[in-house]
């Protein structure tokens, strides 16, 4: 027998859900509409201005005489700016109806975000993943301000990035490059740079963290332990962070380093790779790959150690802030050549 409070609960909570419910509905609707309305006076101002003067001139004047004529009726929405934002989402996305059937969760928000973006190409990579992988609208503005598609090491194999379908051809071995980023940004463990800390530091901001750290770090990554002990007859091992990908059905071994990567740091991942996928790697699951995520990279060590050649160990450097455009930009063509450096089996064809 259920007592009144009990039926009174019960009756309050499922009145919560209707409500819940009902505004989750009331609000896509809203956006939807929105989204549409913002696209339909893009389309008319297109439009005016190809039946106008064929001058730039003509478009400015344009956009302030319906902004002086809209905002005192309608508000701060169709400011001159916001009207030259509903053009330029008309030009770029001129096909809607098609692509908004493929993306319904985003807003218009994510739409202004993608405005920034000349690429289509590009443009049309972050749509998709903002869709698939459900990115709110911060998430997608820092993916964009960090530049995630520019340092995906699949990307660094000047192979270009298609929008795809994410469940697609994701479970190969072929496709784990499409997974590392380099640089690692990750201003948000809170560590200042050109401070000394310990390695045990840098672990338990990750760890503290951690959902920051897998977001930044890609897709279908999942943490399984820190620490993690592997013995042997003669000496005991710990790997700093051990993570499995289940997109890509195998598991990711990360070092941590607070300086610069040595010779010695790769001797030591090729070891624990080994070891752990003699120890646990299941039967059917592809191959471990190690990340050792360090302060700073280095040229040689991606020519002549370990690394040359081996597609399953990877150095990547961390930045404990967000740099500027232009500061990235050199960060990632230097990992470019880094990778390409590791990635060539034929040292006398490598310019020096």
């Amino acid at each position: 027998m259920t007592t009144d409070l009990e039926n009174q609960n019960m009756l309050i909570g499922d009145i919560r859900q209707i409500i819940e419910s009902g505004r989750r509905q009331a609000y896509a609707s809203v956006n939807a509409t929105m989204i549409v309305t913002y696209w339909n006076i893009g389309k008319r101002i297109v439009e005016e201005e190809q039946h106008g003067e064929a001058r730039a001139e003509y478009g400015q004047q344009l956009l302030v005489m319906l902004a002086n004529n809209l905002r005192a009726d309608y508000g701060d929405n169709f400011s001159e700016r916001n009207l030259r934002h509903y053009r330029q989402f008309y030009l770029y996305f001129n096909d809607l109806e098609i692509w908004y059937a493929r993306v319904p969760n985003l807003t218009w928000t994510h739409f202004r975000h993608l405005l920034r973006i000349d690429d289509e190409k590009v443009r049309l990579w972050y749509l998709n993943e903002a869709a698939t992988q459900l990115w709110s609208t911060r998430e997608l503005e820092r993916n964009i301000n960090t530049q995630y598609y520019h340092r995906l090491l699949a990307n660094q194999q000047d192979k270009s990035a298609e929008v795809v379908d994410i469940n697609a051809k994701r479970n190969t071995e072929d496709n784990k490059l499409e997974f590392i980023k380099n640089p690692v940004v990750a201003e948000f463990l809170g560590l200042k740079p050109n401070r000394e800390f310990q390695e045990s530091d840098l672990e338990n901001a990750i760890i503290k963290h951690i959902e920051k750290f897998l977001m930044e770090m890609g897709k279908g990554f999942a943490l399984v332990d820190r620490q993690m002990h592997i013995p042997t007859e003669k000496n005991d091992y710990y790997i700093d962070l051990v993570f499995y990908n289940y997109i890509l059905r195998c598991f990711v071994l990360v070092d941590l380093k607070t300086d610069k990567i040595s010779y010695q740091d790769v001797g030591q991942m090729n070891m624990y790779r080994q070891m752990f996928d003699e120890k646990y790697r299941p039967e059917g699951h592809n191959p471990t790959f190690g990340i050792i995520l360090c302060a700073d990279t280095d040229a040689d060590i991606a020519r002549y150690s370990e690394l040359s050649g081996d597609d399953h160990i990877f150095q990547s450097k961390y930045m404990l802030y967000i740099p500027s455009k232009k500061q990235l930009k050199l960060e990632i063509e230097r990992e470019k050549e880094l990778f390409r450096l590791q990635q060539s089996k034929d040292m006398n064809s490598i310019k020096k």
